[in-house]
């Protein structure tokens, strides 16, 4: 049989502790001595050992009292988180707001949006974590946070699907690179140069490999990144041309650079992605309007199975 400690008790057993009588519990509880006793000697009758012994006409605390005092502190400490939060919920205010977003998404549409955000709820957090594509899908469907934005397919029957913007993909070199001067690049162009390109087993690189096969040209890969900031890096440093969404480019504050988009165009959309059976909290759904007009194609929703193919 499990022997369970009483909430009623548990603080009664708190104050007694913190303060050292029952006398100075029983007026901070606002109940009797005799009563306080009680509850005592019943916890300790169901936990089946002694909590206090009595020396000189005060309360000891035994080992097993002084072992179990700082589990009962970390429980009223997780009571009273609750009922805050509660409270906060109840009044439509304060609250965490957990986002999981791909690199690129992260530090280009998503620093806009919390911003706006902030203002409008200035008594809430967020918490942004960036993961890949695959990771976020898992963790929206297993309510693990509450937004999530990605590049690409969903394909997931728990998840419902936003189509934020849309950009294309471009390539970036040095301001004195040869190709600098075009309007735009294509795979003929690109050719002889090296490129630094995504990891080959996202969508976008077999997009790009597609391009290039349908003009037999060779795709070949100088260097393979998982990050637009290393590859900015990379043109910095001389090595080629960098193959990157627009988003990639947007948040690694390239200016330094040169950009000229790829053709032909392979767009790429920014999705949100949310929980089918998770209905949106008051936080997410400010969030989703602080995201603005601009960046949101389609308020409407609709399953994920529905969402076109994309990049990852």
């Amino acid at each position: 049989m499990v022997m369970t400690f009483e909430l009623r008790e548990m603080e009664v057993f708190r104050r007694v502790m913190e303060l050292g009588s029952v006398t100075a519990a029983a007026a901070a509880l606002n109940v009797s001595q005799p009563a306080v006793t009680r509850m005592l000697q019943k916890a300790e009758a169901r936990l089946g050992f002694a909590l206090f012994v009595r020396e000189r006409r005060r309360l000891r605390p035994t080992a097993e009292a002084q072992i179990m005092f700082p589990g009962t502190l970390g429980a009223f400490t997780a009571i009273e988180l609750v009922q805050r939060m509660a409270g906060e919920l109840r009044e439509g205010r304060a609250g965490i707001l957990a986002i999981a977003a791909i690199p690129s998404l992260a530090s280009s549409i998503l620093p806009a949006a919390i911003r706006r955000f902030r203002e409008m709820r200035p008594e809430s957090a967020i918490t942004l974590q960036t993961f890949s594509a695959h990771e976020i899908i898992q963790r929206i469907a297993s309510h693990r946070d509450d937004l999530g934005f990605i590049i690409g397919p969903v394909g997931h029957e728990a998840l419902v699907v936003r189509d934020l913007q849309s950009t294309g993909l471009a390539c970036v070199m040095q301001p004195g690179h040869p190709l600098a001067s075009r309007r735009s690049i294509g795979p003929e162009a690109l050719a002889d140069h090296p490129l630094i390109c995504p990891s080959r087993n996202l969508v976008l690189s077999e997009q790009v490999a597609r391009a290039f096969a349908d003009r037999n040209i060779p795709f070949r890969i100088a260097v393979e990144v998982s990050h637009t900031h290393a590859a900015c890096a990379l043109v910095r440093a001389g090595v080629g041309i960098a193959l990157m969404d627009g988003f990639g480019l947007m948040g690694a504050r390239a200016d330094d650079l040169v950009s000229r988009p790829f053709r032909p165009t392979l767009p790429s959309t920014a999705r949100l992605v949310t929980a089918r059976l998770r209905p949106a909290s008051r936080l997410a759904q400010d969030f989703i309007r602080a995201l603005g007009a601009d960046a949101v194609k389609s308020d409407r929703p609709r399953p994920a199975s529905q969402s076109r193919a994309g990049r990852t």
